[in-house]
């Protein structure tokens, strides 16, 4: 297995992705997948030095072009995306099959236009199509913070949506 664990988190790689998830799951390094990450050296920089693990920040078309190198390291890796608009994109639009069926939805800020889901878990329309075409597709989404402080599967939380 090549991708051990899909996250999407707006703080992408931090102390939790390192530790308390990656006890739960396999994991040699991390794939963040944002363009704005990407196009920026410090960031990339400061994701790197956190993680203490071999670190990518690709926008999505280094990830859509480097995908099948991905699939087939002996290396497990966490693929986290900062939003469900560009994971939606990977696993739906480009067809990205990580072999992994759970998608885990983290922090998502309270923002202007969003619903409120849990602590620190707040969804705007958009991102809720975007999980919902996740969904649709097949995978497994939850919204957890931690595995432990799980507030729910996508299917307690879509009705908020307009979706049956």
């Amino acid at each position: 297995m090549a991708v051990s664990f899909i996250r999407v988190d707006d703080r992408m790689i931090h102390g939790q992705i390192c530790t308390r998830w990656a006890l739960e799951y396999p994991c040699d390094g991390l794939i963040a997948v944002n363009n704005a990450a990407a196009g920026n050296y410090v960031l990339k920089a400061a994701y790197k030095n956190v993680s203490g693990k071999k670190t990518f920040v690709w926008t999505l078309e280094e990830f859509k072009e480097k995908s099948q190198e991905v699939l087939d390291s002996k290396d497990n890796y966490f693929l986290i995306t900062k939003n469900p608009l560009d994971m939606e994109k990977i696993l739906v639009r480009q067809g990205f099959k990580p072999g992994v069926a759970d998608v885990i939805i983290g922090p998502c800020n309270d923002r202007p236009g969003t619903t409120k889901l849990g602590n620190n878990q707040s969804i705007t329309q958009e991102e809720a199509q975007a999980i919902e075409n996740i969904m649709q597709a097949g995978y497994n989404v939850e919204f957890a913070l931690l595995k432990d402080e799980a507030i729910g599967n996508w299917k307690k939380f879509r009705g908020q949506f307009g979706f049956n």
